[in-house]
């Protein structure tokens, strides 16, 4: 009953955020996305031209606009609003209804060994990420950030055998993977501002674009990269070494 009720609130909250959004920035607050834009404009140009004054001026200016749209923003008041109300209905129920847990054991199951690895990289939302100079062991990446820059050498690694996947979702930034001549590569990259280089083929900087890219060998060969990246504002580019 408590998860039902849960899950109806969600389901209805969701819907009438999305709905307050649309209204608000077509009839209310229209203005909302050109400060966004030339806010995150700011960011962008201001990461370029780091660690100069002027940059700094740029990316700090840049947050505090992006800020005061955000919180500015009727959309953003009623969440916050959800929100609360979603924690006192969980408080409430809590209280009159407390959740109980009780553990299943299944004597005839063997118990199931699982090992906890640590990723190359952590989330993160400001700063640059790079992996190591020397060698060191590969794990999958699965990312997301907010500011900087990303870069992934495959040289100093041993790849495993079949598909080794890179995710990386960024909200500001570049991202650089170079990658050893004997690896098959599929690309499928995604951003609102910004362009993708793979190999020798460099694309125009493009507004909301979608592309996907695959070396010739890629399906039959036996060790091989899947990169998966998405971007608001920022460069891709792929490259041999």
């Amino acid at each position: 009953m408590h998860f039902k009720m849960k899950d109806d609130y969600i389901n209805k909250a969701v819907p009438l955020g999305i709905i307050l959004l649309l209204l608000e920035v077509s009839f209310f607050n229209s203005g909302v996305i050109f400060s966004l834009l030339v806010a995150m404009g700011m960011i962008y140009v201001g990461r370029k031209r780091l660690p100069s004054t002027t940059g700094k001026l740029f990316f700090w200016f840049g947050i505090f606009f992006f800020a005061m749209s955000i919180l500015s923003m009727m959309t953003f008041k009623f969440l916050l609003l959800a929100i609360v109300i979603h924690f006192i209905i969980q408080y409430y129920q809590s209280r009159k209804e407390p959740k109980t847990i009780q553990p299943i054991i299944n004597k005839e199951t063997p118990e199931e060994i699982v090992i906890e690895k640590k990723p190359l990289f952590e989330n993160s939302l400001f700063g640059d990420r790079k992996t190591p100079d020397h060698v060191f062991e590969w794990n999958d990446i699965n990312i997301q950030s907010g500011i900087g820059d990303t870069n992934v050498d495959l040289s100093y690694t041993v790849l495993p055998k079949g598909e080794t996947v890179i995710f990386i979702r960024n909200f500001i930034g570049n991202v650089q993977v170079l990658i050893p001549y004997d690896i098959e590569v599929s690309v499928q990259h995604s951003s609102i501002a910004g362009k993708a280089t793979v190999f020798q083929y460099e694309g125009p900087k493009r507004f909301n674009q979608s592309v996907q890219y695959e070396t010739a060998g890629y399906q039959k060969a036996e060790q091989k990269v899947k990169i998966f990246t998405s971007f608001l504002i920022g460069d891709l580019e792929v490259k041999r070494v």
